[in-house]
């Protein structure tokens, strides 16, 4: 009988190997949230009884950065599927888990590798990394170490942005990546300037647009400058007060030109905007007027009872929802407040400037928004929620609320909910829609 052939030797090769089949970081990975619980790397039967959860969790938490390690060597693998795994599979670790310390020591090598990327991959590889460059400073903090990871990705960063014949997705993610970084790294104001500047010189050609082809644009270029559009308003948000009379004074009478945008997604952002800079501009003068209020509250109230026809029905609703907000806080300085649990916090968002800054996060984190609200000292003083509340196992048991009462908080709930749609409810614009 012939004698079969060993391959464990090789089989966990460094960067230059091949690699066929990479395994992405999933949520079965990310269990270390609840490491006391337990732990999606070790199997209850391998170990012995007396093994206590300080022995599990240290067990876990090596595996998961051995798991890591092996990410990051991935992403100068020769194959751009497998660097793109790579990098996806370290982006879902970052927004899981909060891991300061591991990416701390590893943050020349992860920027080297995202630079790389970036320059040289494709449109999927290059967002990939945008997105982790993005998850990187949000870790890192507003400290000297996401300014390094900024200051060396900018250049390129901006270089894409400002290039017609890249991807747009491409553009997009690095519109994205750059404002992110940037917002973090407040220190460096010259710098935000200037990465305000980079995003007005995309965005502001739709007002150039909406004159000369009255909205008729491509649907690209349009998600774009929305991007752009964003991002640019988040950053205003943490500009000194002179600055921002400079920009309120520049954009704040060509901005209602959007709200004729074909796109529904165009004209929900610049409603938004155009609140959000309303507030601040009441901020820092409690008498601010504005010159054609009376045409904007016209366009306003017809984009919040809007029933054309030729408009889809959800794009109508949606519209509809947004603008009778914006109407709200435009005319009756009014903002309806929202609530954010998490564990056993919650944090109320009462005003445009968290709404919009809660959104930007919310949109990279995606499902991990909240773990990182409950673990993330940097997010935590962005929403001035304190430090961190570390609550044992016990003491989670007792806050718990017994299903009985739940139910009862649920119904009235519903039924408070139900009433106060009801009275917003366009029924008119409704039953138009139907015939």
């Amino acid at each position: 009988m012939p004698k079969s052939k060993k391959r464990g030797g090789n089989s966990g090769r460094g960067a230059g190997g091949q690699h066929r089949n990479v395994q992405p970081f999933s949520d079965e990975d990310a269990s270390i949230e609840t490491m006391s619980h337990c732990s999606g790397f070790s199997d209850p039967a391998s170990f012995t009884e007396d093994v206590g959860p300080e022995v599990e969790e240290e067990a876990t938490q090596e595996d998961l950065e051995y798991k890591l390690k092996g990410f990051i060597d991935l992403t100068l693998d020769k194959s751009a599927k497998t660097r793109q795994a790579a990098l996806e599979g370290l982006k879902n670790a970052l927004t899981s888990k909060i891991l300061f310390d591991f990416i701390l020591e590893r943050r020349m090598t992860l920027t080297d590798s995202i630079e790389r990327c970036i320059k040289k991959g494709k449109s999927d590889e290059q967002c990939a990394a945008a997105g982790l460059a993005c998850l990187l400073c949000v870790q890192l903090g507003s400290g000297i170490e996401s300014e390094e990871i900024f200051k060396t990705l900018a250049p390129v960063l901006k270089k894409i942005i400002s290039d017609g014949t890249a991807n747009i997705q491409t553009r997009r993610a690095c519109i994205t990546c750059l404002g992110i970084c940037c917002f973090i790294v407040t220190e460096d104001i010259t710098e935000l300037y200037l990465t305000m500047e980079c995003l007005e010189n995309i965005f502001t050609k739709s007002y150039q647009r909406e004159r000369d082809t009255n909205g008729i644009s491509s649907t690209h270029s349009t998600m774009l400058h929305i991007n752009a559009l964003l991002t640019w308003t988040l950053l205003l948000t943490i500009c000194p007060v002179s600055e921002v009379k400079k920009k309120l004074e520049m954009h704040l009478h060509k901005l209602p030109s959007l709200l004729s945008c074909d796109d529904v997604n165009m004209r929900i952002v610049a409603g938004e905007t155009l609140a959000l800079l309303f507030e601040l501009a009441r901020e820092m003068d409690a008498d601010f007027s504005y010159e054609d209020m009376e045409l904007l509250s016209q366009k306003l109230r017809s984009l919040a009872t809007d029933g054309n026809k030729h408009r889809a029905k959800v794009d109508k609703r949606k519209q509809r929802s947004v603008f009778r907000d914006v109407l709200r806080a435009i005319e009756e300085r009014d903002f309806t407040t929202e609530t954010v649990k998490f564990g056993p916090e919650r944090m109320y968002i009462d005003c445009w400037v968290k709404k919009q800054t809660y959104y930007t996060f919310k949109e990279i984190l995606g499902s991990g928004m909240q773990y990182h609200l409950q673990s993330n000292e940097f997010l935590r003083n962005v929403f001035e929620l304190g430090p961190p509340v570390m609550l044992d196992a016990a003491t989670l048991k007792t806050m718990k609320i017994p299903r009985f009462e739940r139910h009862l908080y649920n119904s009235a709930a519903f039924k408070a909910r139900t009433k106060a749609r009801s009275k917003c409810r366009d029924k008119r614009a409704d039953v138009v829609e139907f015939f």
